[in-house]
């Protein structure tokens, strides 16, 4: 299937989520360092970067503008508007009022260092705010050239739709891996059905199926692991228990736990790309060659069998961060 995605570039079909180098996984990657990421990302052959107005209070942005202003033409950029650290209180703010959109998205573009976004999303649906107005709001954008094509993050296939009666929506955004399902209760075939691009984030279950978080006392005070339900002492002892057999899946398929699950992601459908994220060149690497892993039936039933939501303990989100998202829930 092609989609938006892929018509303007033949870019590899993983993509690079930037948020890890600034914002939420505890002390921000110093300047240089993460420019040094970023290059070495478009290297080895990234074409797919996203990023949001929320990421370190624009910060995020601002590095991949500086780090591939002069490649700007070479790769597929995807940013966000709606949420955004509040300048007066300091604290995150969901806002999809059309005037804080086109607000934002000048900011975006000023810090990115472009004249055009190829792909802007409503990071999350304002409940104080009807879908069909923040569209609108979006599609203003796209006629006027400043973003290529509509995203929407977090949103359910009822949302979605609503979105698509204003307005083409090029891609859904939200959280997608062995032990987040949430999205193959109804996005995934919506996606499918319509040709919109599904990007799914945190496809490493937020390192968990990396294999390299055994002890999550390690985990700085920030991060944002620590509020996650599935991240508590209790529920994470639990969780550890699926990990071996999980490794020995990896081993016999000849790939490292981390591209076990990018490649089941991929497997899940062609419409589908997997931004993982990472503050490492080694890491970007390592996931971008699960490109080349290919799984079989028998692979994909043990894996579905041993990681679903049946078998993970804990919520995706806490009850507070639950309340911030419209996605459906088991």
């Amino acid at each position: 299937m092609t989609t938006t995605l892929d018509q303007k570039f033949s870019n590899p079909g993983i993509g690079l989520g930037c948020m890890n180098l600034s914002h939420a996984y505890g002390t921000p990657v110093a300047e240089d360092e993460a420019i040094n990421a970023l290059h070495a990302a478009f290297d080895m052959g990234y074409r797919h970067f996203d990023t949001a107005t929320l990421y370190g209070g624009g910060k995020n942005e601002t590095l991949v503008g500086k780090a591939l202003k002069e490649k700007r033409q070479s790769f597929f950029l995807a940013s966000k508007c709606g949420m955004e650290i509040s300048q007066e209180t300091g604290k995150k703010e969901i806002n999809g009022r059309p005037e804080t959109i086109k607000r934002q998205c000048e900011a975006s573009l000023r810090r990115l260092q472009t004249e055009t976004i190829d792909l802007y999303y409503l990071h999350r649906l304002d409940p104080n705010v009807a879908i069909e107005e923040s569209v609108g709001a979006l599609s203003d954008l796209v006629r006027e050239g400043k973003i290529g094509a509509i995203g929407l993050s977090e949103v359910s296939a009822t949302t979605l739709a609503r979105a698509q009666q204003e307005h083409p929506i090029a891609a859904l955004q939200t959280e997608y891996s062995l032990w987040s399902r949430n999205p193959e209760i109804a996005v995934l075939e919506h996606c499918r059905n319509t040709g919109t691009a599904f990007v799914a984030f945190s496809p490493l279950a937020r390192g968990f199926l990396t294999n390299s978080l055994r002890d999550v006392s390690t985990l700085e005070a920030k991060d944002i692991r620590n509020n996650m339900p599935r991240f508590n002492a209790d529920n994470y002892a639990e969780n550890l228990k699926l990990l071996d057999e999980y490794i020995q899946i990896a081993e016999t398929a000849g790939c490292t736990p981390a591209q076990l699950a990018l490649a089941w992601v991929q497997a899940q459908g062609d419409f589908i790309v997997p931004i993982p994220g990472t503050r490492f060149a080694s890491h970007m690497e390592e996931n971008l060659a699960a490109d080349t892993v290919s799984l079989d039936a028998a692979t994909l039933d043990r894996l579905n069998a041993l990681i679903n939501q049946s078998t993970v303990h804990g919520p995706r989100y806490s009850e507070a961060q639950q309340k911030e998202i419209d996605t459906e829930q088991f």
